[in-house]
């Protein structure tokens, strides 16, 4: 299991759309949704994401299971 934290100069809706493509892109469904909160599952693994602005930038916490390379691939490629 990995748990990760990004910041970002994104929005926050930004980011989320961003966390939407990329993972769902990648055949995970949205299995869980509240505001700032997502839950994706496939594959035999999870990731769970939390969105929220801090001090003018967007914070992203990440935890994940069997999806670790690409956590770490999606969180690399943040602005």
């Amino acid at each position: 299991m990995l748990n990760i934290e990004a910041t970002t100069k994104l929005s926050q809706n930004d980011a989320t759309k961003r966390l939407k493509d990329f993972f769902g892109g990648l055949g995970l469904k949205v299995t869980e949704e509240s505001p700032g909160c997502f839950n994706f599952e496939g594959g035999g693994g999870f990731v769970r994401a939390t969105v929220c602005e801090e001090k003018k930038k967007t914070k992203i916490e990440l935890q994940t299971q069997e999806w670790e390379i690409q956590v770490k691939e999606f969180a690399g490629k943040l602005p």
